[in-house]
């Protein structure tokens, strides 16, 4: 029963490792892709870039997961984890569009502004995972 169990661990370490890839390719993506910058702020101490940065990561992570779930081979897991990346990007870009001033106000640590992007991403990262469901 443990031989059969390691049998499938170079299976989880292809999986985990492309996905631990995919993340920081996501997140590489993300933070270029936005107006203020992320790890700086946080190095700052700056909860809101924290909370949005995060909350966006869970957003992808989740649609990530249910591609490894679903997947059966490692370029279904690509294809739907650029699908993912892609999404939370949109997320972003129609956030901007209500709140046009969304970098400024993340960058000054307002948390209002923080908390609708990461619930945006959060909520586009659930449908995204349940629409993952292939």
């Amino acid at each position: 029963m443990i031989a059969q169990a390691l049998l499938k661990l170079p299976d989880f370490a292809l999986f985990f490792s492309v996905s631990l890839a995919l993340v920081g390719v996501y997140l590489l993506i993300y933070t270029v892709a936005t107006s203020h910058n992320e790890f700086g702020l946080i190095r700052q101490n700056n909860i809101a870039a924290a909370l949005s940065l995060g909350l966006s990561l869970t957003g992808f992570a989740l649609p990530l997961s249910s591609a490894v779930v679903h997947s059966t081979t490692i370029a279904d897991l690509l294809v739907w984890g650029v699908v993912a990346i892609i999404v939370q990007l949109i997320v972003y870009v129609l956030v901007r569009i209500v709140l046009p001033n969304l970098s400024a106000r993340i960058a000054a640590g307002e948390l209002a502004a923080a908390l609708f992007l990461g619930a945006a991403s959060l909520a586009a990262g659930v449908i995204n995972a349940a629409a993952m469901s292939f």
